[in-house]
């Protein structure tokens, strides 16, 4: 059995944006090709607006994909429709990244853990114990069973769509910045649960967030992404220590320090410009107009994901040509 539990190959989403006299597209997602290992975490990371969120649905089959595939533990999930896809949604699920509006206001913790289970058909034998062993597992108890979502805090809150999402017991889970809209405090917390969950049920995780920090902690590998595409993919700790594209280099010179005298040492790498247009994007390389080593192949051909190094690819002409 292969150790890939998710591949994606060549996947589009392009969403319609109007237009009186021809059709504009959004191209969300334009070309993504991944791997994910079982077991691992990969961080997907990026700008606001990037396709990271829309990679992760189109994934999970919440929204069509225009073209490419998409592999789940070696099965052609790409078009399944009716029983089929119902089936993978026990295997693969997904954490929102607003655990305020994820959460339906009139159902209390306990119908909340138990929906999913109702809308598979699974039986178990006592339901209200199922439950507060699975609130146990997320660091809550049995007196918050019966209470509604507008009586937790916001960590509290995001621990009750954590124990929604295992109570199918899945394999894959789509983390969407699951810690963005919670105080720092909290999100350590939550981030330690998740990675002790992980070990525990041997759980696989595509970590979406743009918050560096967090991704290095919670990741084992990282691809970087920009306006629609893999940049760079590489280990954490590789990525970090080693940036080749020169997005790269400038979301991690973005990384606040909090020691002044440090932060004075820190190498700068600045870009310029505001993101072009996903309507419209630049011909060759998306990333040119704002990079100071542009040269005019970059202005002309899209650069392929290359592995420069052993596990470590980039999508950029200094590299490739």
């Amino acid at each position: 059995m292969s150790d890939k539990m998710v591949e994606v190959y060549d996947l589009r989403k392009y969403f319609q944006a109007g237009g009186i006299f021809r059709k504009n597209y959004v191209k969300a997602v334009d070309g993504v090709s991944f791997t994910i290992m079982k077991g691992e975490t990969l961080g997907l990371v990026g700008e606001s607006g990037c396709g990271k969120t829309t990679t992760g649905r189109l994934i999970l089959k919440l929204i069509p994909p225009t073209s490419g595939k998409i592999f789940f533990d070696g099965e052609d999930v790409t078009k399944l429709k009716g029983k089929k896809l119902k089936a993978f949604r026990r295997r693969a699920n997904i954490v929102f990244q607003d655990p305020y509006t994820s959460l339906d206001p009139r159902m209390t913790v306990f119908d909340t853990i138990i929906e999913p289970l109702r809308t598979h058909g699974i039986e178990v034998p006592d339901p209200e114990d199922f439950v507060i062993k699975l609130l146990y597992e997320v660091g809550l108890n049995e007196t918050h069973l019966y209470r509604y979502p507008h009586e937790f805090s916001g960590g509290q809150r995001q621990r009750i769509a954590i124990a929604r999402v295992l109570a199918l017991r899945p394999q894959f889970i789509v983390l969407d910045e699951p810690t963005s809209a919670l105080d720092v405090s909290v999100q350590a917390q939550i981030l330690n649960m998740l990675k002790d969950l992980q070990k525990k049920y041997n759980l696989t995780y595509l970590f979406i967030s743009h918050n560096l920090g967090v991704v290095k902690y919670m990741s084992d590998r990282v691809a970087v992404m920009y306006m629609g595409k893999i940049v760079e993919i590489a280990s954490s700790d590789e990525l970090f220590r080693n940036p080749l594209h020169p997005y790269t280099k400038a979301l991690l010179a973005s990384i606040p320090v909090p020691d002044p005298e440090i932060a004075k040492k820190k190498e700068r790498f600045r870009i310029i410009g505001e993101p072009p247009s996903v309507i419209n994007p630049p011909p060759g390389c998306r990333f040119h107009p704002r990079c100071p080593y542009a040269k005019q192949i970059c202005r002309e051909r899209e650069p392929p994901l290359k592995e420069i190094e052993p596990g470590h690819y980039v999508a950029c002409w200094l590299y490739t040509s």
